[in-house]
């Protein structure tokens, strides 16, 4: 690394540390910054191991400077940036906009509404994260409903409902009341009956092309003026299990010359012949359309705020007609955009996820390669991270970009104390003569009050096979000392740590080949096997490290047979 080259990599390195400790009113890490640093400036990208010690030491003088000495001194640095972290600021803790009208209502209650068709994806955080975000904001009153009562298109998943309270849990929230929407339908039966007694509904038993035609060109079915005697006693066989599949609906009566095709005579409820997975609610045909079930749980739990996607804006509009009859006002609804998320190859949808744990292709919801909340939790991020994220989207009702990298920037300041430990893959083995009986490299740099983890030596150890020097070339062993490549293996020189402050011998990890503890590392794009420093068996499963170099990982499992499982986490 030439001396130009270093003095470019000091100067983006201290500035991006700066304005990371700034925004995140913590220490930066030097993970944090090696990331859009190395996307920013390829060139540095060949000296990728490198960096790391060289910038060390200048993010250790970052983290002790005060608030007003790191903002003088990005200022005199980059003060674009400093500007752009000043109207950062000014938006980014209010990203998630007030809740309309909440000085209307005694309280803000809101609801989770989610399909117990499967697992969750990462994009079904969203509606948990900015919900929940809102109830902690105005110390509000959550539900979580599970809209489940189309037993054959979208079946219901047994599992499923315990998956996603879990999920809501590992997100940091807890609803207030949980329900399930096929526990309801009788009452979903008896607002039916009070609609048809208002003439706001009627029995129909055209074909669905025949209505649809009919519906498209403004003009009423032959049933549209049946009374309401008629369609009492037609819904009450409906009740019954008297119709099969596609006999006989119930239709809200609205009006049938609306501009808007989507509006005309919707339906409220369609026999379903498959009976529901659900030993409780098996016995039902007779199931309503989540408009109506929707609409009637929102008034009846005293839902004062929805939010939903700008694709369920007819949704509300329909809601409205059954609303009308009854008199009810409808609650405030807040509309937003799709969100995309990029770094994964695999399509964010339920039913296709399923196909691909079916055919094999995938290991389950929780393989690394899944856009899933269990892939996540397993790879070791924190459910608050994905919620802080999210949050920061904001409830725009176009659509947005969520970055995984800004997942991974919020989970940093999350696990970035994690213990630090060595991580050898492809190791050389190359004896050690001279020196201390062991390493003593610490167990945080940054938490001198933690201490320092002891790695005898024992002979010989393991280096990476682009850490080994040409002969006669030296390395740092990082918490051992320096070594001199001599052929057949390293020899201890006792040189000053000023060799590495200068930048004329690189710091390299390694294990020690007698005690060191195999380990595979398992990645989005495949696994890494090689060796780690003793101890690293003794952490608990789930809790997280940071491999020096390579990045942070969740321990995953210990084998039988002295192997250790672990979980890449992000850089």
């Amino acid at each position: 690394m030439d001396e130009d080259l270093r003095t470019r990599i000091e100067r983006e390195a201290e500035t991006a540390a700066l304005f990371n400790a700034l925004k995140h009113d913590s220490d930066a890490q030097v993970d944090a910054i090696m990331g859009p640093m190395m996307g920013e400036h390829p060139d540095f990208r060949p000296h990728g191991d490198r960096i790391p010690e060289v910038i060390e030491p200048l993010i250790a003088e970052v983290n002790a400077l005060s608030t007003a000495e790191k903002r003088d001194r990005l200022e005199s640095l980059a003060p674009e940036r400093l500007e752009e972290l000043d109207a950062e600021s000014e938006t980014d803790d209010r990203a998630l906009p007030d809740l309309p009208n909440v000085e209307a209502y005694d309280s803000v209650r809101m609801r989770l509404a989610p399909n117990p068709n499967g697992p969750w994806h990462l994009g079904s955080a969203r509606m948990p994260a900015v919900i929940g975000t809102y109830k902690e904001r105005y110390d509000g009153w959550m539900l979580c409903r599970f809209d489940d009562t189309d037993p054959e298109t979208k079946r219901p998943d047994l599992d499923a409902y315990g998956e996603i309270l879990d999920a809501i849990e590992y997100l940091g929230f807890e609803p207030d009341e949980v329900v399930k929407a096929s526990d309801r339908v009788e009452t979903y039966h008896e607002y039916a009956r009070d609609l048809i007694d208002a003439g706001g509904a009627y029995t129909c038993s055209c074909p669905a092309d025949a209505f649809s035609e009919l519906k498209n060109a403004g003009e009423p079915c032959p049933h549209r003026d049946k009374d309401a005697e008629t369609t009492r006693s037609e819904f009450e066989s409906m009740v019954d299990g008297e119709y099969g599949s596609g006999e006989m609906v119930l239709r809200v009566r609205t009006d049938i010359e609306h501009k808007n095709p989507a509006l005309r005579d919707w339906v409220a409820f369609r026999m379903v012949d498959t009976p529901h997975p659900r030993p409780e609610a098996a016995e039902h045909r007779c199931w309503p359309m989540l408009d109506f079930q929707s609409g009637i749980d929102d008034h009846a739990f005293d839902i004062t705020h929805i939010v939903r996607g700008i694709d369920l804006q007819d949704s509300a509009k329909r809601q409205a007609f059954v609303y009308d009859y009854f008199g009810w006002e409808y609650p405030e609804v807040v509309h937003w955009g799709h969100v995309q998320i990029d770094d994964y190859e695999v399509e964010m949808s339920t039913s296709t996820i399923k196909e691909l744990i079916a055919s094999g292709k995938l290991d389950g919801w929780d393989d690394p390669r899944a856009p899933t909340l269990a892939s996540l939790r397993r790879r070791g991020i924190r459910g608050e991270a994905i919620v802080n994220a999210m949050a920061k989207l904001g409830t725009s009702t176009s659509n947005v970009d969520l970055a995984m990298s800004s997942v991974y920037a919020e989970n940093r300041a999350l696990v970035g104390d994690a213990d630090r430990r060595f991580f050898v893959r492809d190791g050389v083995e190359k004896p050690v003569s001279g020196g201390p009986e062991a390493g003593t490299p610490p167990l945080h740099p940054d938490h001198d009050e933690r201490g320092t983890r002891r790695i005898p030596l024992d002979g010989s150890v393991l280096v990476e096979p682009g850490d080994v020097p040409p002969v006669g070339e030296r390395v740092w062993l990082k918490g051992f000392g320096p070594v001199r490549h001599a052929g057949d293996g390293f020899e201890f020189t006792d040189d000053p740590i000023d060799v590495v402050r200068n930048g004329s011998v690189d710091v390299v990890h390694w294990v020690p080949k007698a005690d060191s503890v195999p380990l595979r590392l398992r990645r989005m794009d495949g696994v890494e096997t090689g060796r780690a420093e003793p101890g690293i068996n003794s952490y608990a499963l789930d809790e997280i490290v940071q491999f020096e170099r390579i990045g942070f990982a969740r321990i995953d499992s210990h084998d039988d047979d002295g192997e250790s499982v672990a979980y890449f986490t992000h850089r």
